[in-house]
Formats: structure tokens, sequence, C-alpha cells
């Protein structure tokens, strides 16, 4: 690619923002796309830029309309980076309906609504790669965080399927799963209305395994350590359909899937239970 034309949900902070910003250095042109906004930016000496989008994923409409002005204005749109996201922690038991779609509202819908608007464009230009951005919890479940995980898992599975109805359209997907990561998404973490009465029969379990995962996660990498590896597989010829990003978390998540199903339980339960 002369200049990648890219677009990225929740782009104005944590890790799309350090993605946004990294392919910005590397010349590309980057599409933000956030509720609120962010400010327009421009790198003198690779001549990328990253142009604000204000948009809600979860609106169809916004979604394709932001994605026509894309094409409109450059004629093409090379690669959709899907990374906005939320997380919800509590015991099953302790989280309602509305609790549970809110989780999948954004991580999930969202995904596949921008996906959606951003295909057909693809197909007619016969190229196009589409990054999801999953986690680690997608692999390991995290107890009391079971519909973070569940919608981790749900994106690997969509991918996985995505890929093989695009690849006669030469459309390349990948996702992208990173382990503990210090953005502001420890603090926007929201909690389950009964989950904080302090009466309920998970409570004291659910914050110190919720504590040991945010101390976990502000302990972890940077933004710009998983930022690099969504831009190296910008400027991929071919991408990796499924990349955990470093060596422990690989190892980890190959160990999971090798262990037997008891003792993989027996050993989350004693990180987290």
């Amino acid at each position: 690619m002369n200049q990648p034309i890219v677009l990225i949900t929740g782009a104005s902070s944590g890790i799309g923002k350090a993605a946004a910003e990294l392919l910005m250095q590397k010349g590309a042109k980057v599409y933000g796309a956030s509720r609120r906004g962010s400010e327009h930016l421009t790198d003198q000496n690779s001549k990328g830029e990253i142009i604000s989008i204000s948009v809600d994923i979860n609106d169809e409409e916004q979604m394709k309309a932001a994605v026509k002005r894309i094409v409109d204005e450059n004629g093409r749109l090379d690669v959709l980076v899907s990374n906005a996201g939320n997380g919800i922690a509590g015991a099953v038991e302790d989280c309602n309906s509305d609790e549970v779609k809110y989780q999948f509202e954004t991580c999930y819908f969202g995904t596949v609504k921008s996906i959606q608007a951003c295909l057909p464009y693809f197909r007619q230009q016969k190229s196009g790669k589409i990054i999801s951005i999953s986690s680690v919890a997608g692999v390991i479940p995290i107890p009391y965080q079971a519909f973070y995980s569940s919608v981790k898992a749900a994106l690997l599975i969509f991918m996985d399927a995505l890929a093989i109805e695009l690849k006669p359209f030469g459309i390349q997907c990948a996702t992208v799963l990173p382990g503990d990561t210090k953005t502001g998404f420890t603090a926007a973490r929201k909690f389950s209305i009964a989950s904080q009465n302090e009466n309920s029969p998970y409570y004291q379990r659910m914050k110190k395994s919720v504590g040991r995962m945010e101390k976990d996660e502000q302990n972890g990498v940077s933004p710009s350590f998983v930022g690099k590896i969504i831009a190296k597989q910008v400027y991929s010829r071919k991408m990796h359909t499924f990349y955990v990003t470093g060596f422990s978390y690989q190892l980890i998540c190959h160990l999971y899937t090798v262990l037997p199903s008891k003792l993989r339980i027996w050993l989350i339960s004693k990180i987290y239970g």
C-alpha cells in the first residue's frame, strides 16, 4: 500500500488511539471513530494523519454513513480495525438481562455492524483487511467477568467463519488477542447493580477476583505494544488470522487448550476464583 486508508473504531483512547498514532507515523490516513470524537492530527514527516469521526458503532445507519464518507473522500477503504468495546463485572447470577445485553451490544453487535458497513466496498474492490480486537479472556474464562469472556470468545468464532466466507473475494480477516494491557479500560469497567450489594453471596470473592484482574491490567503492557502488532498486520502482505500478543500469553493460551479440563478450571480458580 502507498498510503493505507484505515478506519479504527474506539480510537479515542487505549489500544485504538495507540494504533491510530502509530499508523499515522507510518504514513497511513486513519479515520478514528468514537462517540466523543478527537482532534485531527498530522505527522509532518510521514504525511500521515488521523481524521476524527464522531459515530456510535451501535447505530447501523451512522456506521454506514461513516464508511460511505471515507470511500467518497478516498475512492477506497483498505482496512477496518474493530476495536471499540466495554466490560462489565459481576457474578452471572448478579447480572440482569439488560446488563448482559450491554456487554454484547458494543463488543459483538457493534463489531458486526462495523464489518457489515465495510463489506460491500471491500467486495467491490476485491481487497480489504478486517482486524478484530478480541482478548486472551476469549480463550481463558474469567470468573465474575463471564459475559466479557463470552463475547470475546464469540468474536473468535465469528471472525474465523467470516474469513472463510470472504476468502473468495480477496478479503483478509485477523483477530488480535491482547493480554493484560494498561489502559483506561480498567477504570471504565462497569459492575452489575446486584454485584455491588454486600449481601450478595458472591460479593467478597467477586471483589477479590476483579481486584486481582485490575492489578494485572495496570501492570500490563502499554497500549503501543498492542498497537505495533496491529500496525504490522495492516502493512503485512498476508495477515495472521489469529495473533496472541506476547510470548507469555501465547504459551498460556496454548497450555490452556491442551491441559485436561479439570486442571484448567482448577488453575483459573486458584488465580481468579
